[in-house]
């Protein structure tokens, strides 16, 4: 018997026909504890009508799982677990794992350093998967964790090479709504505060502003980088307006970055929205907070971290799941509103 679309039935239909959790069927298939009578019954009754076959290998693995999983990411910057960006995936990650019995097992490591921890944690017995986030550049632990194998997951693309797995948001995308919305409200010389060049997700965010202003005819080259931070973002909009004090308009590929635009644009006199209209990137809190409220691309940071958990998870469960590009969408408040 096949599943939905003609193919095998998946562990998640057997656990939908069942009527219990996703985690509930898999241990009674590997036959592990914790399952009460009443569930292995409905379990096995699932599989018989729906002629589910295992996957043996995954069955081996199952039976040698410690229970946790890891959710990795490289950093340099000591106040990583302060940036809201992070404790949503975090969060994210929490609730697609609280039906399960795994742990968690947060790893941040410094790209330079640290590399002997992290091989250490990567091999068995101590994780049974990791999801990898934000790596930047050609950060070893890309090639740690493919050569570790373990099942993986990653959040985001990195910028060199293709991850057999990943979740990740479309960012090119995300960038083109920003400047077209920009383009819709009559804007004509916008700039960009473009993030890191060694960042993947920063370069499909240029790209597409790029995309939407090469079709309105047009300039796309007025272009600045930053580091993700209000700084940075200061710093970058500093240069614009030495470069183009004629600007009408900019689109920041971050909101922390943009509010540090903000910030630069009100020392130098420059109203908001009448004078320069601003679109951010995130639609963390802080872009509603701001004053004027920001107007952002909102990406779902929260429905990142579950979905690279629940893909993990059906990796681990010896499934053939598949990548995932998440949508994005445009959140309109005051530093660029819709024209009355």
């Amino acid at each position: 018997m096949t599943g939905r679309s003609g193919r095998p039935p998946t562990l998640d239909e057997v656990a939908e026909r069942a009527g219990v959790s996703r985690s509930a069927a898999s241990r009674t298939i590997n036959n592990a504890g914790n399952v009460s009578p009443a569930t292995r019954r409905a379990v096995e009754r699932a599989v018989r009508e729906l002629g589910y076959v295992p996957n043996v290998t995954a069955q081996a693995l199952a039976r040698q799982r410690v229970g946790a999983v890891v959710l990795a990411a490289s950093h340099d910057n000591p106040d990583l677990l302060g940036d809201p960006f992070i404790g949503q995936v975090i969060v994210g990650v929490t609730t697609a794992l609280e039906n399960t019995e795994l742990d968690l097992k947060l790893l941040l490591c410094h790209p330079d350093r640290g590399h002997d921890r992290v091989r250490r944690m990567l091999r068995r017995p101590r994780a049974d998967g990791v999801m990898v986030m934000a790596l930047r550049g050609d950060d070893p632990l890309q090639r740690m964790v493919e050569e570790s194998g373990l099942p993986a997951v990653f959040g985001g693309r990195p910028l060199h090479g293709q991850p057999e797995l990943f979740v990740d948001v479309d960012n090119r995308g995300g960038g083109r709504t920003a400047a077209e919305h920009l383009v819709r409200l009559g804007r004509r010389r916008i700039a960009t505060i473009a993030g890191p060049v060694d960042s993947h997700a920063a370069v499909a965010r240029l790209e597409g502003v790029t995309d939407a202003l090469s079709v309105a005819n047009l300039d796309p080259t007025l272009v600045e980088r930053a580091d993700f931070t209000r700084d940075g973002g200061a710093r970058a909009m500093e240069r614009l307006l030495e470069r183009a004090p004629d600007l009408d308009a900019v689109t920041v590929a971050s909101d922390n970055m943009a509010v540090g635009a903000l910030h630069t644009l009100a020392l130098h006199g420059r109203r908001v929205p009448e004078d320069v209209a601003v679109v951010g990137y995130d639609d963390l809190p802080i872009a509603e907070l701001s004053h004027p409220a920001l107007t952002t691309v909102q990406q779902p940071i929260r429905s990142l971290g579950h979905e690279m958990a629940r893909v993990l998870l059906a990796l681990v469960d010896g499934e053939s799941p598949s990548s995932l590009l998440l949508p994005t969408r445009l959140v309109v408040r005051e530093t660029a509103p819709q024209p009355a």
